[in-house]
């Protein structure tokens, strides 16, 4: 066997694989031998079947298959001890007229190559670290919402300001039949609320859609309509008031504060809102550094230049499918996926040069982080470590548990080595400022 490469460009190659009868005559034949040993022909007993007829029956057969197989681990080998750095896979390139009676094969596969570039831990542009921290409004918003979790609801006759009236929304055409229960103070505009204002068990109100929510996106609740509908609905429906109730706040006193948190864990409103505000900045650290990471990324991709082999990656998405794709379908598939193989490329590179590595001891630790973390939310605070032990070691049985979890991991060890190694603009904002300078 000879293997040789021909490099097209530094991003482009065309391996040659050279089979002579020798490289695979030998399987071929032990193969064949076996057959001959355990087929079953009329006519002819166990073992006994001429070879001649054996081959004429499977000889191409496993010709095929043995020199396929060869090619495969041959190609393997030599990509593997050659260094190479391929994107893909290696493509073979078509051959006319291709006999399998000869006794000697070549076969030709097309590269791509990984570019070699280098990577500025340096940032061009300036990135945010946002510290997203709860105000005030948001502290009270939160502490309402306990308290009316824990409030007494209590039934009554007409309807007021701030009350819950339950009922059925209805518009026969548009085939809208809904029970539901609206929440007086979500209903948007004075004209709306009066409407609801007074009524009584059994009163029927006629509304239109369209602003009827503070949040149009309530109406995919409350009408049981498409969440792209939602926006731009206009029509009237008619609502039936079938209950009305009123929900008392619960007080802020201890027997709420041990509900919350578990006995004397909180002991006054103070020590309430110090909470509050701690759980917050758990949940707001997970955003800012989901953004932190995506800014970092999307910053090193444009500052990081480097060529693809893009004519070999369109013709290699084509055949990687479970369909064939057209010329024009892998295109546009290469260019919505090009920028995540450029990241892709530049964090390899980071990973290696830093050694930055996921030993299976830092994965059964985060693993055993993240079992207290959810143990926590069921009230589980202090669980053994043998407990713990025993999870991690079921969860780390499951391949795909290990690769997703070992993703994770990696992703944690880079967001810290970015925050260790580049420098960011640090800001603090509230909740509602970081949406809006984010997403609007």
């Amino acid at each position: 066997m000879n293997i040789t490469r021909e490099n097209i460009d530094e991003l482009n190659a065309v391996v040659k694989v050279d089979i002579a009868k020798e490289d695979y005559s030998g399987k071929v034949e032990k193969i064949l031998k076996d057959y001959r040993k355990n087929a079953n022909i009329p006519g002819f007993r166990k073992g006994h079947v001429p070879m001649g007829m054996v081959k004429k029956q499977y000889g191409q057969a496993v010709l095929v298959d043995e020199v396929n197989k060869l090619l495969q681990d041959s190609l393997n080998k030599y990509l593997t001890e050659e260094k190479l750095d391929v994107l893909g896979n290696p493509i073979p390139k078509e051959q006319e007229n291709f006999d399998w009676n000869k006794e000697e094969y070549t076969f030709e596969f097309e590269l791509g190559l990984a570019p070699d570039f280098d990577v500025k831990l340096e940032l061009e542009k300036p990135v945010t670290h946002y510290n997203i921290v709860a105000d005030e409004k948001m502290v009270n918003s939160q502490i309402e919402s306990m308290r009316k979790q824990y409030g007494k609801i209590t039934s009554k006759d007409e309807a007021e300001e701030g009350d819950i009236v339950a009922g059925t929304f209805k518009n026969e055409e548009e085939g809208i039949e809904k029970n539901t229960s609206v929440e007086l103070e979500k209903i948007k505009g004075k004209r709306n609320l009066n409407k609801f204002v007074g009524a009584k068990i059994g009163d029927v109100i006629t509304l239109k859609t369209k602003s009827l929510f503070e949040d149009d996106h309530d109406l995919v609740q409350h009408l049981d309509v498409e969440h792209d509908k939602a926006h731009d609905l206009d029509i009237e429906v008619e609502f039936t008031v079938n209950e009305i109730s009123h929900r008392e706040l619960a007080e802020l006193n201890q027997e709420l504060f041990d509900k919350l948190f578990g006995e004397g864990k909180v002991t006054s409103e103070d020590e309430l809102k110090e909470k509050i505000k701690e759980d917050a900045a758990k949940q707001f650290k997970q955003q800012s550094d989901q953004q932190l990471m995506n800014d970092v990324t999307k910053q090193l991709i444009e500052q990081t230049k480097f060529e693809l082999p893009k004519e070999f990656l369109q013709k290699w998405i084509q055949t990687v499918g479970e369909k064939p794709m057209t010329e024009d379908e892998a295109k546009e598939e290469y260019e919505k996926s090009e920028e995540g193989l450029r990241y892709q490329l530049i964090e390899g590179k980071i990973v290696n040069e830093n050694k930055l590595t996921v030993e299976f001891e830092d994965l059964k630790a985060f693993a055993k982080e993240k079992i207290k973390e959810q143990m926590a939310q069921f009230g589980q605070m202090n669980p053994e470590d043998k407990e713990l032990d025993d999870i991690a070691a079921r969860i780390l049985s499951n391949q795909d548990e290990v690769k997703r979890m070992s993703e994770q991991l990696m992703n944690e060890k880079l967001l810290g080595f970015y925050k260790e190694k580049m420098s960011f603009e640090e800001k603090e904002v509230t909740y509602d400022e970081f949406v809006k300078e984010i997403y609007e």
